[in-house]
């Protein structure tokens, strides 16, 4: 039988199984609030709002705070660096605003997807350098989750 090198202590691995079953509980799932810069200015655009600073917490700001039912069905929000850092009209993180009502922020780490040199069109994800001490940020301004996107063409 195959042995494998113990990377995480006893305490770390129960915290990811615990993170993993909240967001997956009974009737949960993950809400992607992590649209770029770019593409969520395709959505305002498109109801004639202007893609701003202001207007993007606005729009994160709706969702954060929909009636407080959403927690019944959301485990885990993942967000994109600038929602990660934004608070509330009141003032309240929105990283706050869903640990007060027992959703689990998680954050998006890759840099976004480049073109591939000396490919027929392939694409790569940025942003391996400095993943890990990004990570450790994160997770010490209350991130409990990440995601990385690999974007592959077949």
């Amino acid at each position: 039988m195959p042995t494998f090198p113990q990377y995480l202590t006893k305490d770390q691995e129960k915290e990811l199984r615990d993170i993993a079953n909240s967001i997956v509980a009974p009737g949960k799932g993950i809400l992607a609030a992590d649209e770029s810069t770019g593409s969520i200015g395709k959505r305002l655009a498109s109801i004639n709002v202007e893609n701003t600073e202001e207007n993007r917490r606005r729009y994160r700001e709706l969702l954060f705070t929909a009636d407080a039912c959403v927690s019944e069905n959301i485990g885990g929000v993942i967000m994109f660096h600038e929602t990660f850092y934004q608070k509330s009209k009141d003032g309240t993180p929105f990283v706050k605003i869903l640990q007060d009502r027992g959703i689990l922020p998680g954050i998006k780490v890759d840099k976004g997807v480049v073109p591939l040199a000396g490919t027929d069109n392939e694409c790569t994800t940025q942003g391996l350098d400095g993943l890990s001490e990004r990570c450790a940020q994160y997770k010490k301004d209350g991130a409990q989750f990440a995601k990385w996107r690999c974007v592959l063409k077949i």
